[in-house]
């Protein structure tokens, strides 16, 4: 299997060949089942919490908890994300902008596995957020 540092070093004509597109199937895989060990762990914390008889003690434990569920709720939005990655991957989509149909970059994937949109496409779509959100 490909090196971070091979991929990195790879003609842009081998973009997303079967080398790399194991590399990132690994890659997702390795991901989907830490998102998947994180859940269970903030899961294992939910179920059994400590107990607590001082009222500021409680305050702070809600707080934590509050949080957990948050986290919880951010890894099963990743966990669905990778899901995706990894159909597109199999169907021979992945790795390229769903918008445009262009290259999404090997450097963007690195950073961003579950990557749906090239650099520029994400920019505008940011931009169009943020004028209609003001």
């Amino acid at each position: 299997m490909l090196t971070e540092q091979q991929l990195r070093k790879a003609p842009k004509r081998d973009y997303m060949n079967p080398e790399q597109q194991a590399f990132f199937k690994h890659h997702l895989l390795s991901l989907k089942q830490e998102t998947q060990n994180h859940i269970e762990q903030i899961k294992q914390q939910l179920a059994h919490p400590p107990e607590c008889n001082d009222e500021a003690d409680r305050a702070q434990l809600e707080d934590d908890m509050a949080i957990k569920l948050r986290l919880a709720d951010r890894e099963y939005k990743l966990l669905r994300k990778i899901d995706a990655a990894l159909r597109r991957l199999h169907v021979g989509e992945y790795g390229y902008c769903l918008e445009t149909g262009e290259p999404i970059g090997i450097e963007r994937l690195l950073i961003r596995p579950t990557a749906e949109f090239g650099t520029d496409v994400k920019v505008i779509s940011e931009e169009k957020e943020k004028f209609y959100a003001d």
